[in-house]
């Protein structure tokens, strides 16, 4: 894999943290970040290309003119290979504009697109970082938002879209909502962990 020039990364940062700012989702921007800290928990010898799938792989969420909607897709995986290949996009064409390698950015494109629905080995582990933040950061507001039918229905896909030998992890965290904590603990023992 070629080098990142710095000063293009920067620019690709700084673009992908300015348009996630952006969002009308409250916690997108922590989560870009948490997705990158987990990563870098689950690697920390990630690469660039890692790094930068990261930070803005939901950032079509942002884009209110490009946003993937919901309800226009059968079922909540194809809404996120839809997601996915959007946010894909969107970075790609900022890679583009900070003068970022080809091969990079088909690198980055490629996890990004198949972050949600599993790939290789470095797009799963996007996935499973993605996952582990929807959990540390996501649920609270998330579960503000919608109702405990969706929100149970959400978090029993993302454990499922979990590497189960990730899963335990879920059972670390506490949240000051009990209703919340009393959700994942049904949703993992439902799924047999814990």
């Amino acid at each position: 894999m070629p080098s990142i020039n710095m000063g293009n990364l920067d620019c690709v940062k700084k673009r992908i943290e300015e348009i996630i700012k952006t969002s009308p989702v409250p916690e997108d921007p922590i989560h870009s970040k948490n997705t990158l800290e987990w990563l870098l928990r689950l690697k920390p010898d990630a690469d660039e290309a890692l790094k930068i799938a990261a930070l803005g792989h939901g950032i079509e969420r942002a884009i209110r003119e490009r946003k993937v909607r919901r309800e226009a897709y059968k079922g909540h995986d194809d809404f996120k290979t839809a997601h996915a290949l959007n946010s894909a996009r969107i970075i790609s064409e900022i890679m583009e504009k900070c003068e970022i390698e080809k091969a990079i950015i088909e690198d980055v494109f490629n996890l990004v697109s198949q972050h949600e629905t599993g790939g290789g080995d470095r797009s799963n582990l996007l996935g499973d970082a993605d996952a582990i933040s929807f959990f540390d950061v996501n649920l609270p507001l998330y579960f503000t938002r919608n109702t405990r039918e969706e929100v149970t229905r959400r978090c029993l896909w993302g454990y499922r879209r979990l590497a189960p030998d990730l899963r335990y992890l879920l059972t670390r965290f506490n949240y000051e909502n009990k209703d919340i904590d009393a959700l994942l603990r049904d949703v993992i023992a439902q799924e047999g962990g814990g």
